[in-house]
């Protein structure tokens, strides 16, 4: 598997969409000290220090087990760049510096940081996937919850100021991206994947996951509106659920138990927003499960909002809302089937047994025992 030009692009913008999402979540949370909503500000700026603190700790997990398997003793120094955040950073560094070197230079050199590594367009592929795989559990740990935060600001008030808008139009950027990133970045580096090739099954993956979850969302919010303890109880029940789940499928994503540990948390909470294969094994019954679920829990929440009294919330959104999460639920379940069923790369292929029950492959990539669509 070659690293193109295209990877690196794809790279470069990675990191461009990161830092304008992280630059605005800050400017917003100085906006709301400032008109003293600071509510809204610590909130906002949990979610961007809770996402980053539990993507760090990955990243440099990560990085700890890589330097051990490559016989190198950098790990205080690495240690020291984590703990002030700057561990994703550093990886973009050295993605986009391999990067360079092996598409613009053609370099056949080893690197510094991973001296074992002998295929210098692997080495780039896979430093692109962990920051793929990172910034994944970025999008679902700070991006969604920052979302809907941000639209029930809006909805509250009637309007938006340009940070909120500015965060809005992020963070649907930061998702849309990394959704399609990580897909792309999954099938590139396991070669038992065949490839999303072409740009409609990429375009039917990104309505399917985006549609779903704006539906869910907005259904989210509305339900705020109506009781937030509800709603955070829904929430947390639905978290429980996805956590439970993750110990029953008996995930080997990390090496420790306690990152297994904290690695099946974030599971559970990703499986609140949007379905994920958590095992690699055929999910058509678990997958259908999920979204019967997801539809009956949209309609009980619009139908509780229908017979709540509207004094709560802005009567003149509340049609073109409604309307809104039940189109995008529509045609988001829509693109889901005509993804799998007519672009998903295995469409054809004969189903295979969960790769940990079977001989289990060697753990030369990561990505193998991560989320799989």
């Amino acid at each position: 598997m070659k690293y193109t030009k295209c990877n690196f692009m794809m790279s470069v913008l990675g990191i461009i969409i990161y830092v304008t999402d992280l630059v605005a979540d800050i400017v917003l949370s100085v906006r709301y000290f400032h008109d003293r909503q600071y509510v809204l500000g610590v909130l906002t700026l949990s979610f961007v220090l809770c996402g980053t603190l539990i993507v760090h700790c990955f990243s440099y997990s990560w990085l700890k087990a890589d330097l051990e398997k490559a016989g190198q003793e950098n790990e205080r120094y690495f240690l020291l760049l984590h703990c002030l955040q700057g561990g994703v950073f550093t990886r973009y560094w050295f993605a986009l510096r391999t990067g360079y070197h092996v598409v613009f230079k053609h370099s056949n050199r080893k690197s510094n940081f991973m001296e074992e590594q002998t295929d210098p367009h692997k080495e780039a592929i896979d430093m692109a996937t962990d920051l793929s795989m990172l910034r994944l559990f970025e999008t679902y740990l700070e991006g969604c919850p920052q979302l809907i935060l941000q639209l029930y600001a809006f909805l509250e008030c009637g309007q938006a100021n340009l940070s909120q808008c500015m965060v809005i139009m992020v963070s649907c950027c930061a998702i849309s991206w990394s959704t399609v990133d990580y897909q792309i970045a999954l099938r590139r580096s396991l070669p038992d994947k065949n490839l999303l090739r072409g740009l409609w099954p990429k375009l039917m993956y990104l309505f399917y996951k985006l549609l779903t979850l704006l539906s869910w969302m907005l259904s989210v919010v509305l339900l705020l509106f109506v009781d937030v303890r509800v709603a955070l109880l829904l929430l947390l029940f639905l978290w429980i659920t996805g956590f439970i789940w993750a110990f029953i499928n008996h995930t080997q994503f990390c090496n420790s138990v306690s990152m297994e540990f904290l690695y099946r948390i974030v599971v559970g909470f990703i499986l609140v927003f949007t379905f994920f294969n958590i095992k690699g094994q055929n999910t058509k019954c678990p997958m259908s499960c999920y979204y019967t679920v997801r539809v009956l829990g949209t309609l009980g929440i619009l139908t509780v909002f229908w017979i709540y009294p509207l004094s709560i919330f802005n009567s003149d959104y509340f049609i073109p809302i409604s309307a809104t999460i039940v189109l995008a639920l529509l045609l988001g379940i829509i693109f889901l089937g005509v993804y799998y069923g007519n672009f998903h790369p295995n469409r054809n292929v004969e189903t295979q047994l969960d790769e940990t029950d079977g001989k289990a492959p060697q753990r030369d990539c990561r990505i193998r025992y991560f989320l799989m669509d």
